[in-house]
């Protein structure tokens, strides 16, 4: 009998194994593996974990993201989690599904999902997927409630539902509760529920965890829930609006285990009521609220607690919450984890943590704990945190006693001395960040710690290390990046050959590597020495690291023939970065052929030079991702690095800002790499058209072959050779034609920029995408482009940048024109457009807008009141067009920092609306008509930097409120009607550089990708990639016109921020230049030419040791030119002329051997070179010629004024005498006249004589 028993047991063994053998061996249906190709074509196959679902390939099974039974070979789990770009959007069509009858969990988060398919959600499989028990839906688009919702009604066996972050508000739950009578798991964080979602999910009775955290939950309507959820064990209610009132109505879920009401408003009020009522409470969390001490007494209460989580409150461990704190340890008697970082408690309470035996985790760091930590009582202690206290060595010698522990922060505070830490045998990690070794022995003492695998010991000081831990046979893990380190770490590291990961980026040895040390640590997997100003070449010693498997050295000072390094002699290296370096890199990286495991090679900012002529043909590695970015200076010579063409397996290509003058465009990267996915070529001098491949790319999302010289048409097939396009950038070349109609139904697409090329046509409706498309940075700056402006762009909800600048678009503009809600910045400036200003531009709606630009144009009319009532807008530019009228009064654009009305026809004063922008920097009201004084209350505008006000009619005295103004940097007062004196008080303004000139474009930017899942075949702990962000390239440049150096300019850009200008010329100030103004010490131009100033040059101008142009001229200043001004030697343009100066010219040397006569004519008593007079004679020095042409005619010469008079006289003179000559018949009648004349004077005397006589008498 035993024998048969024995033998059927054998028997079902056999089966078993057989089975299992079976189905490992067939792999899964040839239906589920047809179903998952189907599934393939609708996600993204360029991610890592799709690269295996391919059709030759029969063991579905084994592919990533999929699970099956070994018994029946059947699907069982697939996730599809971020398999899709959610940018697309995606309609759920359920029968996608139908082959996979066995799925038991299905996981579609984070793929941009917005609804089902009519007719097609998971309804019309309700008798197929009848074992479907997890479904995950998070991180989508869903807001359709009811419409959304309905689509799970067929899932019966339904146990897990997750929904977290979409924008449902829960209302259409009530319909699903009937039908998903199994769901125990319920997810609804981050969504948009209210109090009204309680009633909704009343159905749902088995229930056993609910998450509702990250909603607008207060808690009024939760009590309805505890009579009809009674197996509910977990409720999340975190980051919500809930108050003290939220405790009574929790009172009835007597089956709760775990609750969270971090993150809310709760004072602990009534929290006592429920220890009665919730006795399985094992898990609370009250972080991140407003309790005080009052909150342990209510506590006590709950003898089941096994984690409490009190981080962030008001804590202070008062004395009497002392006492209650004690009889809180001995009322939690199951205790395993304690928080209560974050609040305010003292040493008091140390003793009193003794009481809690069972705590496994205590988290105290961020207090204000300054001594020992008596904590005998806790033997069962694992993790301990202690960071950011003013714990000294004393600490130290007090946690010695702690032998179960096994992870201990002690970042952020003070140890000094030769007390170390001993005792922790079992000690695995430890955290030391924020620390001052200098004095202080404790990282000698490490090495006593056998167990410990992990160190952080990142931004602290050292003044030894190694030396103690040379006995330490298990530390693994050592991260010290921007820490201070002896010059000798390097040498002194190599006895811990335990070592696998060593980070130290950011320390900056400041030296050469060593050839010794370091290489020892045969056992290193990941070594991090980036920014480190390390010099010279690589030692040898570097192909002794034979476990190496990811080496950073980017940003140093390296330098050499990097195929004469011996990293070639490191077999297992997967990724390497040498950028920004001095490294010379051969184009053919004939050294690096053998290094079969290299996925990740970076050398941006190097030396690109030839390769030699002998190297193998093709390489043993299959590069996913290579960048050798700006490694020319020059033309290069060397070539296209051309080993490219034997990889077939890149994801991420950039070779941008090189000089491959005369290549072609190389389309073989195309051809060669159908899982390329983000080409880089911006600026590598490419010519030829740009040739796309004959088949399709269908994982390329990202091409920028901007600064080339590309020429031709863009092909009408591009959609479909790249369907998942995003990002196309192809500014600065020589396109020409239209822009591809198949854009306009493109979905992916979400930022173009074909911006400063030559391409013309008329822009149509149909070229651009339609509403409920992805675009949101659209760039045709600087084109040919005519036509009307495209109204459809207008309406796109998600677009966020639009620049139509620079092109040759026509037409009146509707006044009703207004743009889409989700616009950040729009530019159409440059073009032939006429008619109003709209004012939906201006809507005060449009609460994201901060960049407006309409300028140089043909606008006209008055400045709609909305364009200064946008809230958010801060740069509003309508320069150079003809609009009229008087500024607009009564507005609040309390963000406006740049203004440009110059050009334009605006009239009437400076409207006192201004007064309240006090965040405004830039101010540019130049040629205009406006009139009136500066008004008082300048001085508000505190942030001023550039003040243009040149060209109108202003008139009046300068407030001393200008004065106040002590960002300012550019003052341009010039041609208007100002008078008086010059105020002395503008000596306090700094005419220093400034960033507030320049304008800081918002920071809007899309992810290229996830260098982590590229690379997650890598792993290292410590190990992170940069992942590259596409930032709006908005190209918007603050613009000032000047006159300076004796001409008119335009400056733009970052130059703006080193200029330093005050010009106050043709305007009729009067009175002396003020001795004070020689502090200006930055100031970089002064104009203050041809008003009616007058007195001496001040000597003190000799302190502008910056200034570049001085213009005085055309006033009625005299004395002598000080001759100090030689010293000033960045002086380029100097002009004193037609003033009543005298005296010697300065010395001839330095700056002023440059200028000419010019710079001092109209001066008769000045003397010497470059001028004509000679200063041999002796004048006296105090000697000053009446200036007779005083104003604005003091700019006349006066020679040339009595010559030509003279000419012109004798020329009239001799004209009439000759008419007279030739016509008798116009002598007569001059004869007449002057006989007419001489009888009516005759009369006038004769009649008017007697008169005067009486008069006089």
């Amino acid at each position: 009998m035993m024998m048969k028993k024995m033998g059927a047991w054998m028997l079902l063994a056999l089966l078993t194994l057989v089975g299992d053998w079976c189905g490992r061996c067939y792999g899964c249906l040839e239906e589920e593996r047809i179903g998952l190709l189907e599934i393939k074509p609708l996600i993204d196959p360029n991610s890592i974990y799709m690269r295996d679902w391919v059709e030759y390939s029969s063991n579905c099974c084994e592919w990533p993201r999929i699970e099956c039974d070994n018994t029946t070979r059947r699907v069982i789990r697939l996730s599809l989690f971020e398999a899709r770009d959610q940018s697309l959007g995606w309609v759920l069509n359920a029968s996608l599904f139908l082959p996979f009858k066995e799925l038991q969990s299905l996981d579609l988060g984070y793929n941009g999902l917005v609804g089902c398919s009519e007719n097609q959600g998971f309804e019309v499989l309700s008798s197929k997927l009848r074992k479907l028990e997890v479904l995950d839906l998070s991180l989508n688009r869903f807001n359709n409630d009811k419409g959304i919702l309905s689509c799970f009604n067929g899932l019966s066996a339904l146990k897990s539902l997750d929904l977290s972050a979409n924008q449902l508000t829960g209302s259409g739950l009530k319909v699903l509760s009937s039908r998903l009578k199994r769901l125990e798991n319920l997810d609804l964080s981050g969504n948009q529920c209210n109090d009204s979602i309680f009633s909704s999910i009343t159905g749902f009775s088995s229930i056993k965890s609910l998450d509702l955290s990250f909603n607008e939950v207060t808690g009024s309507g939760l009590k309805v829930l505890s009579s009809r959820l009674k197996r509910l064990e977990n409720l999340d209610l975190s980051d919500n609006q809930c108050n003290d009132s939220i405790f009574s109505s929790l009172s009835g879920f007597s089956s709760l285990k775990s609750l969270d009401l971090s993150y809310n408003e709760v004072t602990g009020s009534g929290l006592k009521v429920l220890s009665s009522r919730l006795k399985r409470l094992e898990n609370l969390d009250l972080s991140y609220n407003q309790c005080n001490d009052s909150i342990f007494s209510s506590l006590t209460g709950f003898s089941s607690l096994k984690y409490l989580n009190l981080s962030r409150n008001q804590l202070t461990g008062s004395s009497t919450g002392i006492n209650s704190f004690q009889v809180l340890a001995s009322g939690l008697r199951n205790l395993e984890e304690l928080h209560l970082s974050d609040n305010k408690f003292n040493d008091s309470i140390l003793s009193s943590l003794s009481g809690f035996s069972t705590l496994k985790s205590l988290h105290l760091s961020n207090n204000k704990f300054t001594g020992t930590i008596g904590l005998k009582g806790l033997r069962n202690l694992e993790e301990l945190y202690l960071g950011f206290n003013k714990f000294n060595n004393s600490i130290l010698s007090s946690l010695s006693g702690f032998s179960t522990l096994k992870s201990l922060d002690l970042s952020g505070n003070m140890f000094t001395g030769s007390t170390g830490l001993y005792g922790l045998r079992n000690l695995e990690t430890l955290n030391l960040e924020y620390t001052d070794f200098k004095e202080s022995i404790l990282i000698e003492s490490l090495g006593a710690l056998p167990s410990l695998k992990t160190l952080y010991a990142s931004y602290s000081k050292f003044k030894h290390f190694g030396k103690g831990l040379s006995n330490s046979s298990s530390l693994e893990e050592v991260f010290l990046y921007y820490s201070y380190l002896p010059a000798s770490f390097l040498r002194n590291i190599g006895h811990l050959s335990t070592l696998k990961v060593l980070s130290l980026a950011g320390v900056d040895f400041s030296s050469t590597l060593p050839a010794e040390g370091w290489c020892e640590l045969k056992n290193l997997e990941h070594l991090f020495l980036s920014r480190n100003n390390l010099k010279g070449v690589l030692p040898p010693c570097l192909g002794n690291l034979s476990s190496l498997r990811s080496l950073d050295l980017s940003d140093n000072q390296l330098e050499g023939n990097i195929a004469l390094s011996h990293l070639s002699h490191l077999p297992q290296l997967e990724y390497l970065s040498v950028s920004y370096n001095h490294f010379q890199v051969p184009k053919s990286f004939g050294s690096f052929m053998n290094l079969s495991n290299l996925k990740f090679f970076a050398c941006d900012n190097n030396e690109l030079i030839p390769a030699p002529s002998f190297q193998p043909l093709v390489p043993k590695f299959q590069l996913l991702f290579f960048s050798a970015s700006n490694c020319t200076s020059k033309p290069h010579e060397a070539g296209f690095p051309n080993f490219l063409q034997s990889q077939y397996d890149l994801v991420v290509v950039d070779l941008s800002h090189n000089k491959f003058v005369g290549e072609p465009f190389p389309s073989w990267l195309f051809e060669n790499n159908t899982k390329l996915n983000r080409l880089y070529l911006r600026d590598t001098s490419f010519i030829g058209p740009l040739q796309l491949p004959q088949h399709p790319t269908p994982n390329l999302q990202t091409v920028d072959m901007s600064g080339n010289s590309i020429h031709g048409q863009i092909a009408r097939n591009i959609c479909s050779i790249f369907p998942r396009l995003k990002n196309f950038m192809m500014a600065n070349n020589s396109l020409t034609g239209c822009i591809p109609p198949c854009f306009g139904n493109m979905s992916s697409l979400g930022y173009l920029d074909l911006s400063n090329n030559h391409m013309s046509c008329e822009l149509l409706e149909h070229n651009f995408p339609t509403v409920g498309s992805s675009l949101w940075f659209l760039k045709l700056s600087n084109n040919n482009f005519k036509g009307r402006l495209p109204l459809s762009v207008f309406n796109m909800t998600g677009l966020l940048y639009l620049f139509l600048d620079g092109n040759k678009l026509a037409g009146q503009v509707s006044d009703t024109f207004s743009l889409a809600s989700s616009f950040l910045w729009f530019d159409i400036s440059n073009n032939i457009l006429s008619g109003m200003l709209p004012r939906g531009i201006g809507n005060s709606s449009l609460n994201s807008l901060q960049g407006i630009d309409l300028s140089r144009n043909h606008f006209e009319g008055t400045i709609p009141i909305e364009y200064f009532n946008s809230s958010g807008l801060e740069f509003l530019d309508l320069s150079e067009n003809n609009l009229s009228g008087s500024l607009p009064l009564g507005f609040n654009a309390l963000d406006l920092r740049y203004v440009h009305l110059y050009g334009n026809r605006l009239s009437g004063p400076l409207p006192f609306d201004f007064y309240n922008l006090s965040s405004l920097a830039t101010l540019d009201l130049g040629d205009n008509n406006l009139t009136g004084p500066i008004p008082n209350w300048i001085d508000t505008l505190s942030e001023l930097s550039i003040f243009v006000l040149k060209s109108n009619q202003f008139n009046g005295k300068l407030p001393h409120q200008l004065c106040k103004l002590r960002k300012l940097s550019i003052l341009d007062l010039s041609e208007n009607n100002f008078s008086g004196l010059l105020p002395s008080c503008l000596r306090n303004l700094n005419f220093t550089a400034s960033d507030e000139k320049t304008l800081d474009a918002p920071r809007t930017g899309s992810d290229y990708g996830s260098g982590e899942e590229i690379f997650a075949s890598i792993g290292g702990r410590g190990f992170s990639l940069y992942d590259n962000i596409l930032w709006a390239e908005i190209s918007v440049k603050i613009s000032v016109e000047l006159t300076a150096k004796k001409n008119f300019y335009t400056y733009e850009g970052d130059i703006l921020r080193y200029m330093s200008v005050m010009d106050l010329s043709c305007n009729r100030f009067n009175g002396e230049i003020p001795t004070e103004w020689g502090n200006l010490s930055g100031i970089y131009s002064l104009n203050l030419s041809q008003n009616n100033l007058t007195g001496l040059i001040p000597s003190s101008f000799f302190n502008l040791k910056q200034i570049e142009s001085l213009d005085l001229s055309h006033n009625n200043l005299n004395g002598r030119i000080p001759a100090q001004l030689v010293e000033l030697t960045f002086l380029e343009v100097f002009n004193v002329s037609y003033n009543n100066l005298s005296g010697r010219t300065p010395e001839m040397k330095n700056q002023f051997a440059t200028f000419d006569e010019s710079s001092y004519k109209g001066n008769p008593l000045l003397c010497g070179p470059p001028l004509q007079n000679s200063c041999d004679k002796t004048e006296s020095p105090s000697a000053r010629v009446p200036n007779d042409f005083n104003g604005d005619g003091g700019f006349i010469d006066m020679d040339s004024f009595y010559a030509s008079f003279g000419v012109c006289y004798i020329i009239v003179v001799l004209t009439i005498a000759a008419v007279l000559c030739i016509n008798p018949h116009w002598r007569r009648r001059w004869f007449y006249f002057i006989e007419e004349c001489i009888d009516t004077c005759c009369c006038f005397l004769a009649i008017n004589f007697p008169k005067l006589s009486r008069f006089r008498r």
